[in-house]
């Protein structure tokens, strides 16, 4: 294994695309990285732009005009990557989904590929916590 793989495994740093939704996912990834959790403990780190990201965490049900958008974010991030779906949004398109709603795009799944899902509306830091660690296990 390369050093290089090595740190990748101990320390992967997460970038956050917000696509779409009601910030309820966005405001427990922030308490997920605070005290009482602490991400970075484990050694994962919030990043500002996926050019420096391992994991892509993805929030919300993919409004079209922000499909473009993800989809550019998922090319700029390096490989090896592993995105995680996060939220009944996220996961499936919650309740934005339907035939009939035609400015949805559909779930993170239907834009790029998801390695990791994260359920729940919205779901709990501890859930969080173990889905950025499912992801980690990955590389």
């Amino acid at each position: 294994m390369s050093l290089s793989g090595t740190f990748l495994k101990k320390s992967p740093w997460v970038y956050h695309a917000h696509a779409g939704g009601c910030n309820g996912c966005d405001l427990e990834i922030l308490a997920s990285f605070a005290p009482r959790y602490d991400l970075e403990r484990l050694g994962i780190k919030l990043v500002a732009s996926p050019r420096f990201a391992d994991i892509l965490l993805v929030t919300g049900p993919v409004p079209l005009h922000t499909k473009p958008f993800l989809e550019r974010i998922y090319a700029q991030t390096p490989t090896p990557k592993k995105v995680v779906a996060m939220g009944a949004c996220g996961c499936s398109g919650g309740v934005f989904v339907d035939n009939e709603n035609y400015s949805i795009a559909g779930p993170v799944e239907k834009i790029i590929p998801v390695d990791v899902r994260i359920p729940g509306c919205p779901p709990k830091p501890e859930a969080i916590v173990d889905g950025i660690l499912k992801a980690m296990r990955m590389f």
